[in-house]
């Protein structure tokens, strides 16, 4: 093989597709399932509209731009991607203040995104709090189902010649004279690549070791609650302005921001919490608690509906909140492209691009270096 990729989640899945499409010969590894690690906690969250001006924004927009492009050659349906764009709201004076200095700034950047009144808002949102001094409205956010989306992914690169191999975990690297990656241990034998693609979400740390470059990728707990199905009730992705605030926090403990949107299948999901407790897969009521609470503060009606499960994820969380993509070159042969943390489902189609440009020699569309592997060596 060209390429061995390991993970077949979202991100795995983006650079097996993209790499394929280029002309690569490629193989996909996965201990678990299709999309049964990272992504089975995802929302499916396609969005500029969280992300502050600098690497991790380019990176979003260029991921916008790709994720059209995956839709219109794979078929939207297929995904479920829907561009159903965003709105951001702030309930008081000084989070409306401080959501329009982060819409300017990032108008500035190329984001399409428009201030909106309180007397806007509903509008936008019919059965939004009126509780509210105003918001913003961002058309550009999208979202796709994610396991369906990456199942999706993985079968159009073996309709391009990849092949995709699950219950088989890799157990060490193969290194060559040079000390250069040359394939992987893993299932029954030795696998042989060119390059290897670590694409193991919130275990690529535990994949960098086993080839001898450590990545401080962390898991970073978070719940998401599920309605049962209802009506078209809630148009958009909506969240409030302390959101941004909360994705950005290095703060280890527990951390609740509201975050509330539709689905294609009716129900409502309803997130996001944070913290860090490694793999921790114990169930919290209170935060479950805080979470209907907080829901239910921007949609009152959501008090009479009827919560159908409830479910968690681990994000890959990186220390100074970017993800890690490119060639490593403390183990020539080794890519990484992991540690986006919660925006590793919309990070996702610009990611296996690059990943794709760069084993082809082509010019990345974005500087790499704020996302260089080394960058937390010393």
């Amino acid at each position: 093989m060209d390429v061995l990729v390991i993970g077949a989640g979202m991100v795995g899945a983006a650079c097996a597709y993209h790499c394929a499409a280029a002309g690569l010969r490629v193989t996909v590894l996965d201990r678990g399932g299709v999309a049964t690690g990272t992504t089975s906690g995802g929302e499916g969250n396609i969005l500029v509209s969280d992300k502050e001006p600098g690497p991790e924004l380019d990176l979003a927009l260029l991921s916008v731009r790709r994720w059209r492009i995956l839709g219109e050659r794979i078929g939207a349906d297929r995904l479920e991607l829907e561009h159903k764009g965003g709105v951001v709201v702030a309930r008081s004076a000084p989070a409306l203040a401080g959501l329009a200095d982060l819409t300017g700034r990032q108008r500035a950047c190329g984001v399409d995104a428009v201030d909106v009144t309180a007397g806007d808002l509903p509008a936008l949102e019919p059965n939004l709090t009126r509780d509210v001094t105003g918001g913003a409205h961002y058309p550009q956010d999208m979202q796709v189902q994610p396991m369906l989306a990456a199942a999706a992914l993985l079968r159009a690169a073996r309709d391009l010649g990849a092949t995709v191999h699950t219950g088989t975990e890799v157990r060490g690297f193969l290194f060559g004279r040079d000390g250069a990656v040359t394939g992987v241990r893993a299932g029954s034998g030795d696998r042989a690549a060119g390059w290897v693609v670590n694409a193991a979400g919130t275990w690529g740390g535990e994949v960098a070791d086993l080839a001898g470059a450590p990545l401080p990728v962390l898991p970073r707990k978070g719940f998401v609650l599920v309605t049962e199905p209802l009506p078209r009730v809630i148009r958009h992705k909506v969240y409030t302005a302390d959101y941004v605030a909360g994705v950005a926090s290095d703060d280890a403990g527990l951390e609740t921001s509201v975050v509330v949107e539709g689905t294609r299948a009716g129900t409502v999901l309803i997130g996001a919490s944070r913290e860090r407790v490694g793999f921790d897969r114990r169930m919290s009521l209170p935060v479950i608690r805080e979470l209907a609470a907080q829901a239910i503060g921007l949609f009152p009606f959501l008090a009479d509906v009827t919560l159908l499960r409830t479910y968690l994820g681990f994000r890959p969380y990186c220390p100074d909140h970017l993800p890690v993509i490119g060639p490593d070159p403390r183990v020539p042969g080794l890519v990484h492209a992991c540690g986006h943390e919660g925006a590793g489902i919309g990070l996702s189609a610009a990611t296996g691009h690059l990943i794709a440009q760069t084993l082809t020699g082509a010019t990345p569309d974005l500087d790499l270096a704020p996302f260089r592997p080394e960058r937390f060596a010393a």
